[in-house]
């Protein structure tokens, strides 16, 4: 009988101990539950970031870690071997549209290269580039003159003579364009054609007073005079800042205002001050001409 009740004892003391431990173990629980709903923060955050050894075996389809410890799954941010960040690399952004006009670069198809300085004193530039390439309108205009043939001669050096044969045009921006030492020019282009920019004008030589150089192209900027001012025609504004633009992608960079402030500070029919006077004929003597006495005869 005592033994049976110390037994009956002993049973209900284990019942409550086993309750308390599970009390214990419940409550223990939700505390780990609530830690892990709020997740942990500050230092704790880049601790419990970094996957442990111990799970170097392990793997889960849910971003928990791969055989070799990484991060893998929706949980993985993947990096470049190189260490940069994905999208760290520029994007190419148009250049901003800066004016309502449209250009090219005059030479087209072609290799070419063109110093960024005055050239004989005067503000235009040469183009070098291959015989036979493409002179094109920089921009949407109207043939305004048109010389097929190259009448310049090395004795005289006439000044409206050496860029040889040339075209040039009246831009939609008001802006005079010339294009010399042309090889050839376009079949059928006469004054007063509507052009394109992009549209083929001539093919690129050495005529003029280019006769003895590499073929290239004159390019001059100026504004609209009559045809005998031709030091106005030959270039007035610097044009290398325009066709640096224009070979770069950037198509909407315009002389035009550049034109109309040098315009204002020169004059419209400023004076010819470089390269303006053509190189004086040798007249030959008549006495020099006459022939000799013959042997005998009379002084």
């Amino acid at each position: 009988m005592r033994r049976s009740v110390t037994k009956e004892k002993f049973s209900k003391v284990n019942q409550v101990e086993i309750m308390r431990s599970g009390k214990l173990a419940l409550l223990a629980g939700a505390g780990c539950l609530a830690a892990a709903c709020s997740g942990p923060s500050g230092d704790a955050a880049a601790t419990a970031a970094r996957p442990s050894s111990s799970a170097t075996s392990t793997s889960t389809s849910t971003g928990g870690t791969s055989a070799a410890g990484t991060p893998s799954g929706a949980a993985a941010t993947a990096r470049p071997a190189n260490g940069k960040p994905a999208g760290s690399d520029p994007v190419r952004v148009l250049p901003p549209k800066v004016s309502p006009f449209t250009y090219v670069f005059p030479v087209k198809g072609c290799r070419t290269t063109y110093t960024r300085k005055l050239l004989a004193g005067l503000p235009k530039s040469t183009i070098w580039a291959g015989k036979g390439c493409a002179f094109v309108a920089p921009v949407d205009g109207v043939v305004r003159e048109v010389n097929t043939e190259s009448t310049w001669k090395p004795d005289t050096d006439v000044g409206a003579d050496r860029e040889g044969r040339f075209v040039t045009i009246l831009g939609k921006d008001g802006v005079l364009y010339l294009g010399g030492h042309l090889y050839s020019v376009t079949p059928g282009l006469k004054p007063g054609a509507k052009v394109r920019a992009g549209q083929r004008l001539g093919s690129i030589g050495n005529s003029g007073n280019a006769l003895d150089t590499a073929a290239n192209l004159y390019f001059g900027i100026s504004w609209p005079t009559d045809p005998k001012y031709w030091w106005i025609r030959r270039g007035m504004v610097e044009p290398w800042t325009f066709l640096d633009a224009w070979r770069s992608g950037n198509r909407t960079l315009s002389p035009k205002q550049t034109v109309i402030n040098v315009r204002k500070r020169v004059g419209a029919l400023p004076k010819c001050t470089v390269l303006c006077v053509p190189r004086p004929v040798q007249k030959t003597d008549p006495q020099s001409t006459q022939s000799p006495p013959a042997d005998g005869a009379a002084a």
